[in-house]
């Protein structure tokens, strides 16, 4: 005998059962790599890269043998003292760090500028011959100094260099990040002041670093703002939000459909995995956040 099932049921069946298959099929594209660390070959698509700071007890040498491995092509946020173990693993450094003052003490103050042009001066020239893409540099601070004569200040001190970038063939990244966890008073702390930067200095090797994580807690909109400002991103940062962890279905981040709208663009630089791995194994992780972000 059939049971008797009402119109409404069935209907409410049906429903559920499709949303079910719905957020099946994106929570497994989202965790296919949790239960495939070791992976396979990588797509070729993106060209993935790793923050070394977010493994810190892990030697330079043995990530680079680890990143080797995965298919990795980068390692960065390094000095120009790392290239040498860089070169041995035929690895590059998507992004080179150095420069003096660090996120607090940027180019948004002229006292600054002699010390940063200086080091740009001296550091263009080898990250040139050793084919490293980018130099990261930050806005600094607010310290009580209005968003426009902070855009006012950057622009002249990077007005000062991009010439030199652009003889070489690097290009200047200013990371954008938030101001509301991690880095309090920063100045470029939304896509709309860094992208008027960008305007104001009128350089191709002058570029943002979008750095998801940062975006998604100052102003959300990922996937359109990509879209609408992809022109004067030069690279980008992944990290779950909340806590700066896995970006797996811990966090809040569709990071497939954020990559899936970063190719789309036609971008050919290098996304990085910066987040701070809560697990036991940091390089299964690791692995992880490649293959997630791997579309």
């Amino acid at each position: 005998m059939k049971p008797n099932i009402s119109r409404r049921s069935a209907l409410k069946t049906f429903a559920g059962s499709a949303l079910l298959a719905a957020a099946s099929t994106g929570l497994s594209e989202r965790l296919s790599a949790a239960e495939n660390a070791a992976g396979g070959a990588l797509k070729g698509r993106v060209n993935h890269s790793v923050c070394k700071w977010c493994y810190k007890n892990v030697s330079h040498e043995d990530l680079c043998k680890a990143v080797k491995e995965m298919g990795l092509r980068s390692i960065e946020l390094l000095e120009t003292k790392d290239f040498d173990t860089l070169k041995k693993y035929d690895l590059t450094c998507a992004v080179v760090s150095g420069v003096p003052g660090g996120i607090e003490n940027g180019l948004n103050r002229i006292e600054n500028h002699e010390k940063i042009v200086e080091f740009f001066e001296h550091t263009l020239p080898v990250v040139a011959k050793a084919g490293n893409p980018n130099i990261i540099c930050f806005s600094g601070n607010r310290k009580g100094m209005s968003d426009e004569q902070g855009l006012e200040n950057c622009s002249v001190g990077l007005k000062r260099i991009v010439g030199l970038a652009e003889k070489h063939n690097v290009t200047i990244i200013m990371e954008l990040l938030n101001s509301k966890v991690n880095h309090k008073d920063y100045m470029c702390d939304h896509s709309a002041w860094g992208v008027e930067l960008c305007k104001r200095v009128g350089s191709e090797r002058f570029k943002l670093l979008y750095d998801i994580y940062h975006m998604q807690i100052m102003e959300g909109d990922l996937v359109a703002t990509i879209r609408k400002n992809h022109q004067y991103f030069g690279h980008y940062h992944t990290g779950g939000v909340p806590g700066r962890n896995e970006i797996d279905d811990t966090q809040e981040i569709n990071y497939p459909a954020v990559m899936k709208a970063i190719l789309a663009t036609g971008f050919k630089g290098f996304v990085a995995q910066e987040f701070i791995p809560k697990r036991k194994d940091v390089i299964a992780s690791l692995k992880q956040g490649v293959t997630i972000c791997d579309v």
